[in-house]
Protein backbone atom coordinates (compact mmCIF):
# COMPACT_ATOMS: atom_id res chain seq x y z
CA UNK A 1 0.00 0.00 0.00
CA UNK A 2 1.29 3.24 -0.66
CA UNK A 3 0.90 6.19 1.41
CA UNK A 4 2.09 9.73 2.38
CA UNK A 5 1.17 12.66 5.20
CA UNK A 6 0.26 16.40 4.86
CA UNK A 7 0.52 19.00 7.01
CA UNK A 8 -0.29 22.54 6.14
CA UNK A 9 -0.43 25.83 7.53
CA UNK A 10 -2.43 28.38 5.76
CA UNK A 11 -0.61 28.33 2.17
CA UNK A 12 2.44 26.57 3.26
CA UNK A 13 2.71 22.08 3.32
CA UNK A 14 4.61 19.70 3.51
CA UNK A 15 4.28 16.32 2.19
CA UNK A 16 5.93 13.14 3.59
CA UNK A 17 6.02 9.70 2.55
CA UNK A 18 6.87 6.30 4.10
CA UNK A 19 10.24 6.49 3.77
CA UNK A 20 10.87 9.53 5.43
CA UNK A 21 11.12 11.99 2.10
CA UNK A 22 9.94 14.82 2.26
CA UNK A 23 8.58 17.16 -0.46
CA UNK A 24 7.48 21.23 -0.02
CA UNK A 25 3.90 22.19 -1.56
CA UNK A 26 1.96 25.01 -2.63
CA UNK A 27 3.66 28.62 -1.41
CA UNK A 28 7.53 27.53 -2.07
CA UNK A 29 7.33 23.93 -3.40
CA UNK A 30 5.78 22.09 -5.78
CA UNK A 31 2.08 22.88 -6.91
CA UNK A 32 -0.14 19.97 -7.27
CA UNK A 33 -0.35 19.36 -11.17
CA UNK A 34 3.63 19.53 -10.67
CA UNK A 35 3.72 16.36 -8.47
CA UNK A 36 0.99 14.84 -10.85
CA UNK A 37 3.31 15.19 -13.84
CA UNK A 38 6.45 13.74 -11.51
CA UNK A 39 4.55 11.20 -10.98
CA UNK A 40 3.66 10.31 -14.12
CA UNK A 41 7.34 10.57 -15.12
CA UNK A 42 8.88 8.46 -12.30
CA UNK A 43 6.36 5.93 -13.26
CA UNK A 44 6.83 6.09 -16.85
CA UNK A 45 10.61 5.60 -16.45
CA UNK A 46 10.53 2.75 -13.61
CA UNK A 47 8.09 1.15 -15.87
CA UNK A 48 10.71 1.83 -19.27
CA UNK A 49 13.52 0.72 -17.20
CA UNK A 50 12.01 -2.87 -15.95
CA UNK A 51 11.48 -3.32 -19.92
CA UNK A 52 15.30 -2.03 -20.80
CA UNK A 53 17.01 -4.46 -18.17
CA UNK A 54 14.85 -7.56 -19.52
CA UNK A 55 15.84 -7.28 -23.03
CA UNK A 56 19.34 -5.81 -21.48
CA UNK A 57 19.42 -2.58 -23.45
CA UNK A 58 21.83 -0.20 -22.76
CA UNK A 59 22.16 3.76 -22.31
CA UNK A 60 24.04 6.86 -20.69
CA UNK A 61 21.09 8.98 -19.60
CA UNK A 62 17.72 9.41 -20.04
CA UNK A 63 16.36 13.10 -19.70
CA UNK A 64 12.56 13.27 -19.25
CA UNK A 65 10.83 16.84 -19.88
CA UNK A 66 6.87 16.19 -19.12
CA UNK A 67 4.16 19.53 -19.83
CA UNK A 68 0.38 19.46 -19.35
CA UNK A 69 -2.17 21.88 -20.20
CA UNK A 70 -5.85 22.04 -18.07
CA UNK A 71 -8.51 22.29 -20.35
CA UNK A 72 -10.53 26.02 -19.13
CA UNK A 73 -14.20 24.21 -18.43
CA UNK A 74 -14.55 23.03 -15.16
CA UNK A 75 -13.57 20.50 -13.87
CA UNK A 76 -10.07 21.29 -15.26
CA UNK A 77 -8.54 18.08 -15.91
CA UNK A 78 -5.86 17.35 -18.01
CA UNK A 79 -6.51 18.37 -21.53
CA UNK A 80 -2.86 17.12 -22.98
CA UNK A 81 -0.01 15.95 -21.86
CA UNK A 82 3.55 16.16 -24.01
CA UNK A 83 6.41 13.95 -22.80
CA UNK A 84 9.48 14.30 -24.84
CA UNK A 85 12.22 11.94 -24.11
CA UNK A 86 16.05 12.08 -24.92
CA UNK A 87 18.13 8.94 -24.57
CA UNK A 88 21.96 9.51 -24.79
CA UNK A 89 24.07 6.94 -26.21
CA UNK A 90 21.51 4.53 -26.66
CA UNK A 91 22.71 0.62 -27.41
CA UNK A 92 19.79 -0.16 -29.67
CA UNK A 93 17.23 2.83 -30.64
CA UNK A 94 14.48 0.50 -32.65
CA UNK A 95 14.26 -1.49 -29.24
CA UNK A 96 14.29 1.25 -27.10
CA UNK A 97 11.88 2.95 -29.17
CA UNK A 98 9.89 -0.08 -28.55
CA UNK A 99 10.67 0.26 -24.94
CA UNK A 100 9.66 3.60 -23.93
CA UNK A 101 6.09 2.82 -26.16
CA UNK A 102 5.61 -0.37 -23.83
CA UNK A 103 6.65 1.64 -20.62
CA UNK A 104 3.77 3.63 -21.87
CA UNK A 105 1.12 0.97 -22.14
CA UNK A 106 2.41 -0.63 -18.81
CA UNK A 107 2.80 2.42 -16.73
CA UNK A 108 -0.63 2.75 -14.42
CA UNK A 109 -0.24 6.51 -14.17
CA UNK A 110 0.32 7.26 -17.51
CA UNK A 111 -3.08 4.79 -18.56
CA UNK A 112 -4.94 6.69 -15.20
CA UNK A 113 -4.15 9.95 -16.93
CA UNK A 114 -5.08 8.88 -21.02
CA UNK A 115 -8.54 8.32 -19.74
CA UNK A 116 -8.72 12.23 -19.38
CA UNK A 117 -6.17 13.66 -21.48
CA UNK A 118 -4.24 13.16 -24.92
CA UNK A 119 -0.78 12.01 -24.04
CA UNK A 120 2.31 12.26 -26.66
CA UNK A 121 5.22 11.22 -26.58
CA UNK A 122 8.33 12.05 -28.40
CA UNK A 123 11.39 9.82 -28.46
CA UNK A 124 14.64 11.84 -29.29
CA UNK A 125 18.38 9.95 -29.23
CA UNK A 126 21.87 11.27 -29.07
Amino acid sequence: MNHVKLNFKADEGLLTTDSNFTVKIFKDGAKPYDMLLGALGSCFYATFMSIVEKKKLTFDEVDLDISGRKRTEVPTTLEDVNIKMVIKNPSNEQQLLKSAELGAKYCSIYETISKVAKINLEVIFE
